[in-house]
């Protein structure tokens, strides 16, 4: 996911590191936070696959600045990644937020609706953070408030966004 922050946030303008890093740990705030170990060596990959190029600017202060932005490769890549999600992307609620905030680079509307049906197909299976005998246990069966709390506050959200994804598909589609 961090190599999509970068390709998706170099799609919208060129960045130096420091600044991609704080949009980075924006999108993903405390859950994933961004080292400096994790994300100059992800850049250095893309760099090096040619997704990402770099060019020195004066800086502020004495040091000169890396500038990063995005090849017309890394658009394409940026493309790929958005069109043919991994499962992961899909089903981990932080990383489908991170390929929705750049879904919109994307050019093809009905990609981008069916990138929302796959994670439509995913909340309506039966799930559950908790299973008794192979089957899902449900809110009102947990056996302690706090794992009702849990199933309930999923509930609640997996609902409001099921009704988002379908306004969403209509308006792709429409």
């Amino acid at each position: 996911m961090l190599e999509l922050s970068i390709l998706g946030f170099l799609c919208e303008e060129p960045l130096h590191g420091y600044e991609l890093k704080a949009r980075i740990q924006g999108l993903s705030g405390h859950i994933r936070p961004v080292s400096d170990g994790a994300l100059y060596p992800a850049i250095t990959r893309l760099v090096k696959a040619g997704l990402v190029e770099q060019r020195t600017e004066p800086g502020s202060g004495a040091a000169p600045r890396r500038i990063l932005s995005l090849t017309e490769a890394g658009r394409a890549g940026l493309q790929a990644r958005l069109r043919d999600p991994k499962d992961a992307e899909i089903t981990d609620g932080q990383r489908f937020f991170t390929l929705l905030a750049f879904l919109r680079h994307l050019p093809d509307r009905a990609e981008q609706a069916a990138v929302l049906r796959r994670r439509q197909a995913f909340l309506d299976a039966p799930a559950s953070f908790f299973y008794r005998e192979g089957e899902p246990v449900r809110a009102e069966e947990a056996p302690d408030l706090f794992r009702q709390g849990m199933l309930r506050i999923a509930r609640a959200t997996g609902a409001e966004e099921k009704r988002w994804l379908t306004e969403a598909i209509a308006t792709l589609e429409g």
